[in-house]
């Protein structure tokens, strides 16, 4: 038995899709613990390409069953169209996709209030996605969540009547337009009948794939540095993100996980507000535009900057990460020189990310090593040997400062693209 858990060592947008897709062809199991569709995983395969938010991404290896845990937050809405886009497309989920009845539902109020909250705090906006994913978590955790399991009597009908005696005080307040309660009724009770043969309570099924040796991939959601307690607080996600998120959000214990891999971009991008130390700022270089990318959940342009390696390295040690799959090195082809972090420095001082808080990440002086870099198209390599010297000496560099391997090397978007070593 393995239980592998996928995590992003950066600011989420890692390419843990890919790396989840191409693991999953020997998990049994594949399943997401943590945040919502404020997530967006992008997969390439046989299929065709995907953009998944809610569905692990490990759900094409057709011998696997996909599991939504319930620290997963829901937009039914959401859900319901990846099932039906993945059914279309020949991927087939129906009797092998299962949802924990114990997840909470992002409401209307939640996106209302998020968008609401944003406009309201002005320049100290956060840069959430809108989704509504602080305040359902801020919900569940003060008592007013409605899940799943609310439906299965008439206490749905109940709390959400309460809840939207109290939303709309606030929307209203904030400038809103005040949500009807028949028609939000409604609405969810739909989804809930097309959500229903979905529905099924978790534990005993991981309890006894656990005690049977079954093989799980646990798929993070954001990354490591958007936890809500070790990340560049508050400009983070709602929920942990760290391995251990996996225990309450699914009801696996930490002691049965074998494997954490840590998925690290070749460089750093982040989306949102919060600080970047190795930000780019020069937008017409070609580094930036080497470097430029869109979310695909959002559809903002991220904000790029060089490999960091105390970022890497702190994520490493913090969620206990055996291995690294390092993506997108084939970006960084045709360029001469390549600048990477190795360390910050604060007044003159030399300090470690835990050192500093979000304000005080923003001032550090960053210390750059400079490596040569590559001329040659990688993006055909299929084996380590096939890549050029420049770039095996930046793999080993990033394992050396991260103190644990490089088992995968991605060089394109596609699932073959991918150096197992």
């Amino acid at each position: 038995m393995t239980v592998t858990a996928v995590i992003g060592s950066q600011w989420g947008d890692e390419g843990k899709g890919k790396a989840v897709d191409f693991l999953a062809e020997r998990a049994d199991y594949v399943a997401r613990f943590n945040g919502g569709n404020n997530a967006g995983h992008t997969v390439i395969n046989e299929f065709g390409t995907f953009k998944i938010h809610l569905v692990p991404s490990g759900i094409f290896s057709q011998n696997t069953t996909g599991l939504i845990g319930g620290g997963v937050v829901i937009d039914p809405a959401v859900l319901i169209e990846e099932i039906e886009m993945l059914n279309k497309s020949g991927v087939g989920v129906d009797g092998r996709l299962w949802v924990s009845p114990r997840s909470h539902l992002i409401m209307p109020y939640h996106k209302i209030l998020d968008g609401l909250y944003e406009e309201a705090k002005g320049a100290g906006a956060t840069g959430t996605t809108r989704r509504g994913i602080g305040p359902v978590f801020a919900d569940k955790v003060s008592y007013n969540g409605i899940r799943w399991t609310d439906f299965a009597s008439d206490m749905f009908e109940q709390r959400l009547q309460v809840q939207l005696e109290l939303k709309n005080k606030i929307i209203s307040a904030l400038g809103g337009e005040a949500l009807k309660y028949e028609s939000v009724r409604a609405e969810y009770r739909g989804y809930y009948l097309k959500l229903k043969p979905y529905i099924k309570e978790l534990f005993s099924l991981v309890q006894d794939g656990l005690k049977a040796g079954k093989n799980f991939l646990l798929e993070q959601a954001m990354g490591t540095f958007l936890d809500t307690d070790w990340g560049t607080y508050p400009f983070v996600t709602a929920s942990t993100t760290i391995p251990s998120a996996a225990s309450a959000g699914l009801g696996i214990p930490p002691k049965y996980i074998t494997n954490v891999v840590g998925v690290t971009k070749a460089y750093t991008t982040r989306v949102g507000a919060g600080p970047l130390p190795t930000e780019i700022h020069d937008y017409d270089s070609e580094v930036y535009k080497k470097f430029g990318e869109v979310a695909a959940t959002t559809g903002r342009v991220r904000r790029v900057g060089w490999l960091d390696l105390e970022i890497v390295r702190t994520a490493v040690q913090l969620s206990g990460v055996t291995e690294l799959c390092l993506t997108k090195l084939d970006v960084l082809s045709g360029l001469d020189e390549l600048q990477v972090c190795i360390g910050y420095r604060l007044n003159g001082v030399g300090v470690r990310y835990a050192d500093v808080d979000a304000y005080g990440l923003d001032k550090v002086e960053t210390v750059y090593q400079t490596v040569p870099g590559w001329g040659e198209d990688i993006g055909k390599a299929r084996s380590f040997d096939e890549l050029p010297v420049n770039a095996q000496s930046y793999v080993r560099m990033i394992e050396e400062a991260a103190g644990v391997p490089v088992k995968w090397v991605g060089v394109g978007p596609e699932r073959e693209a991918t150096i197992r070593r």
